[in-house]
């Protein structure tokens, strides 16, 4: 059986605790150590950063499908054989419902603060829907519409928007290091306040992607 107890001890937290602490824990320590907030520090700095903060993100993810598996209901117990058939049925063999959301129509639905984080929701309808910190890691958000959705402080770390209709879309604070913004509309999207950028784009990838000036990425 795995051990857990480093991945608690990465986010300061003590085995037992429900998956609200583990997410607090993660956003308290993914903010102080993303290296957005060391710009002026030297490289090597940065790069200390930026293996921390892969550990943390691990350390969340493990804890978090673990605690999600523990919080399953237990599996129905097997019903006794029925008389025999002349031609059994084919197996099932569809995805997980709650794994695969692609054409969902979410609009203005509240996911607020969920965790939709690997889960696959492309050409989805989320238009003014709320996913204020909502944990949306490597999420597949591919060609959906997200026009004036509130994404503010959202975790979108390796998201692939590629295409996404993020017009007018509030990702104020929202994180989106590593994702995949190629051909996304992002024109009139909250990104500043005054001159300060305030969404993370570290290593994003913007080719071809309409910025909220109107410009269009090279």
């Amino acid at each position: 059986m795995e051990d857990f107890s480093h991945y608690y001890q990465i986010l300061g937290l003590d085995p037992g605790v429900g998956l609200e602490e583990v997410h607090q824990a993660y956003r308290d320590l993914a903010f102080i150590w993303h290296p957005d907030r060391l710009p002026l520090h030297p490289a090597r700095l940065r790069e200390k950063a930026a293996d921390k903060l892969k550990q943390i993100n691990e350390a969340h993810d493990r804890l978090r499908e673990r605690l999600r598996q523990e919080s399953e209901p237990p599996a129905p117990a097997p019903k006794p054989p029925s008389a025999p058939k002349t031609k059994p049925a084919a197996p099932c063999r569809q995805r997980p419902y709650y794994r695969d959301f692609t054409g969902a129509d979410l609009q203005g639905a509240n996911l607020k603060e969920k965790d939709l984080s690997g889960r696959t929701l492309s050409q989805a309808n989320l238009s003014y829907a709320d996913l204020s910190d909502s944990f949306l890691h490597q999420v597949n958000l591919e060609n959906a519409n997200l026009f004036r959705a509130k994404l503010v402080r959202a975790n979108l770390l390796e998201a692939n928007l590629r295409g996404a209709n993020l017009r007018e879309a509030d990702l104020m604070g929202a994180d989106l290091s590593g994702a995949d913004l190629r051909e996304a509309d992002l024109t009139g999207a909250k990104v500043r306040a005054g001159n300060r950028l305030m969404v993370k784009l570290t290593g994003a990838r913007l080719s071809g992607a309409i910025l909220p000036d109107g410009a269009r990425h090279a």
